[in-house]
């Protein structure tokens, strides 16, 4: 029953988001047609999307292993909590929340509809519907989780042991897949936009809220996902620069160039870059979501191998031609969307001259990322050799770049926007420049990390007291009333990635290891962490047999509490899963792994770690996601003072904060993120 009433969930889906994409068309094409049948199309899609979650959900929860997904992926010993999350542990489930959330989205956009050309809302709308088609489409036809299952086995095994050995499973993915579909609106916008001849300020203005959040919503996911790889995996680090973690930080860098292209002043007379940007980081999402489901790089984030690779290379390839085309066709030189608004050149010492350098070298980061992270599957299908691209590659050309981008960070808070002498800049920034010096300075002499490290260090100073600076500067003393949200929420945001700067470089290059088989009552030490090994213990779990190491941290005369690391066999699987044990510090991490045991239970192999300052990147990306909440916060009280300038305008004539063209022009020369 439940696999009939799933499948037909999935039909409903969709058959309604078909008429969706054509009622929304007709309405682009017709104003004068109804509205309401449109809007009834898409809620239908996301109550169909949510009846086939919540179908599979019960499934998994009762658990019915008449079904196939339940039959390989849920099981009868698998707590509450990882059999909902199981819904998303695998390839089928996790189309379905994939197509929750983008039908959510196209219901909620369908209820918003921006002030100005209705046009743009419509064809807004018609391609978000499309998109909404094909992968309704795709669960449907080549991964529908609902089909049958003959004979109907007694149990499960259980989802992926990986993906139940700690519970920001549960948020993980919800978080970063709400990131990643969220960039399908402003992929609508930006063509809508060059459908209707727009030249960059009404869709701009409709497209950054949308940006925004789903830039908020893909940071908390990557950083939880670095979380979770550091906290699961056993390795002690928190990214590889694996292809399936590089496929979610690439649309990241290019919707963070989009926002600083369209949270300024000129936002509207750069609609070339705005258009460009919003469509490259949807194709990147498309990227990523082939190498995620394609099976053609191995990745302990990826899917196996499955048919959706080539559904999915095909469906990537028909729109990253139609978009170019139609670049090429309305956002060229001579097409309708291609006059730029006629804007005075920044001065060269100004923050929007900063700010495009910082889009450059966010773009520039990403193309290298890129070519790192597809060259080999390239390599692979076009030679039949296999080609390794490892850490090495992105620490000599992301690294320099990234680098780059904290400089430019912390200029662009220094400068005003209507421009500087060279005077002037230089003594604006003797004091961020003196504090960058003096980290460069303090840093090597006590412990020679490199050059590389020590201009990360030195240029992380450097932003960080910028950033602040430029706050203070602009702060309610210097006779402002209060500092814009987008200000404030930029300026969050770029200390949390200055801190993470510093985390990163602390960490990689300050880490102390050792490992080594201790019996039991002897000790390992590294610089600044001691532990020795009490106890080696055995127990059976849920998931299978667990054996513990017991390790009193501290000497033995100072104990400074237990570590317990555990290895978990899950006979299902017929995998091992290594749990590290954290004792986590502002200034450090101790860092135990559990990597064998004896047979007779008197000694185990034990890896001991110190991992300075790795407390920094989760404080640093939690200011990032608080700097795009407040930004955000923002334009939801510009709304209302517009409006109350527009009624006031009833008797004292135009307001001021809205163009010729009617669109909203963001208040001051401070909104840039």
């Amino acid at each position: 029953m439940t696999s009939q009433f799933g499948t037909w969930a999935l039909g409903t889906g969709l058959a309604a988001s078909v008429a969706a994409t054509l009622l929304w068309l007709r309405l682009a094409l017709n104003p004068d047609a109804p509205l309401r049948p449109a809007r009834a199309a898409s809620g239908v899609g996301l109550l169909a999307a949510a009846v086939a979650c919540g179908a599979l959900e019960w499934a998994l929860l009762r658990p019915d292993f008449s079904v196939r997904f339940v039959a390989d992926n849920g099981g009868r010993q698998v707590p509450l909590y990882y059999s909902v999350t199981s819904l998303w542990s695998a390839l089928d489930g996790s189309l379905l929340l994939w197509l929750l959330i983008l039908a959510g989205y196209a219901g909620l956009l369908a209820r918003t509809v921006p002030a100005g050309d209705r046009r743009l809302h419509h064809w807004a709308m018609a391609v978000v519907s499309l998109v909404a088609v094909f992968f309704f489409a795709l669960s449907y036809f080549a991964a529908n989780p609902f089909h049958p299952v003959e004979p109907v086995p007694a149990d499960g095994p259980g989802p992926n042991p990986l993906l139940r050995a700690h519970p920001a499973m549960g948020l993980h993915p919800p978080l970063l897949y709400a990131g990643y579909v969220g960039l399908v609106v402003p992929f609508g916008y930006g063509l809508a936009g060059l459908l209707v001849g727009d030249a960059g300020r009404h869709w701009i203005s409709a497209a950054r809220r949308w940006a925004l959040a789903a830039w908020a919503l893909l940071t908390a996911g990557i950083a939880l996902g670095a979380w979770w790889s550091y906290a699961v995996l056993g390795w002690g680090g928190y990214w590889a620069w694996d292809p399936v973690e590089n496929a979610s930080l690439l649309p990241w860098l290019t919707a963070t160039a989009f926002l600083h292209t369209v949270f300024t002043r000129r936002g509207a007379s750069r609609a070339g870059w705005s258009v460009a940007l919003a469509c490259a980081s949807f194709l990147l999402v498309l990227v990523g979501t082939f190498l995620t489901r394609s099976g053609v790089v191995a990745s302990v984030h990826a899917f196996t191998e499955s048919p959706l690779g080539p559904l999915l290379l095909g469906f990537l390839l028909l729109v990253s031609i139609g978009t170019v085309v139609l670049v090429g066709w309305r956002g060229g030189p001579g097409g309708d969307a291609g006059s730029q608004v006629a804007s005075p050149a920044s001065p060269p010492l100004s923050r929007a001259t900063a700010l495009v350098g910082n889009r450059i070298l966010l773009t520039t980061v990403a193309a290298v990322v890129l070519v790192g992270t597809v060259l080999p599957a390239v390599a692979e299908a076009v030679s039949g050799t296999a080609l390794a691209v490892g850490p090495v590659y992105y620490h000599r050309t992301a690294v320099p770049l990234a680098i780059g981008v904290l400089v430019l960070m912390g200029l662009a808070a220094l400068l005003p926007s209507s421009g500087t002498s060279p005077g002037e800049t230089a003594r604006r920034a003797i004091g961020p420049v003196a504090v960058g010096l003096a980290t460069i300075a303090v840093t090597g002499l006590s412990s020679r990390p490199g050059p590389m490290a020590l201009a990360a260090f030195g240029c992380a100073g450097f932003s960080l007291a910028a950033t602040v600076a430029g706050l203070c500067r602009r702060s309610p003393d210097n006779g402002r009333r209060s500092i814009p949200w987008v200000r404030l929420g930029g300026t969050t945001a770029h200390l949390g990635v200055a801190l993470v700067a510093v985390g990163v470089a602390a960490s990689s290059t300050y880490t102390v290891a050792a490992q080594r088989q201790l019996a039991v009552g002897e000790a390992l030490r590294v610089p600044g962490a001691t532990v020795r090994l009490t106890a080696v213990e055995r127990a059976r779990t849920t998931a299978g047999m667990a054996v513990r190491a017991r390790l009193t941290l501290g000497a033995a005369d100072r104990p400074d509490g237990t570590l317990v690391p555990e290895l978990t066999y899950h006979p299902h699987h017929d995998t091992t899963v290594s749990l590290p044990a954290i004792r986590s510090g502002p200034l450090q991490d101790t860092y135990t792994t559990l990597l064998a045991v004896s047979a007779d239970g008197r000694s185990a192999t034990v890896r001991l770690a110190v991992n300075p300052m790795v407390a920094l990147i989760w404080a640093g990306g939690s200011l990032c996601v608080l700097g795009g909440l407040l930004a955000l916060a923002r334009p939801l009280g510009r709304r209302r003072s517009v409006s109350g300038s527009r009624a006031r305008s009833d008797r004292s004539g135009p307001p001021a904060a809205v163009s010729r063209s009617g669109a909203t022009v963001p208040d001051g020369p401070g909104n840039a993120l």
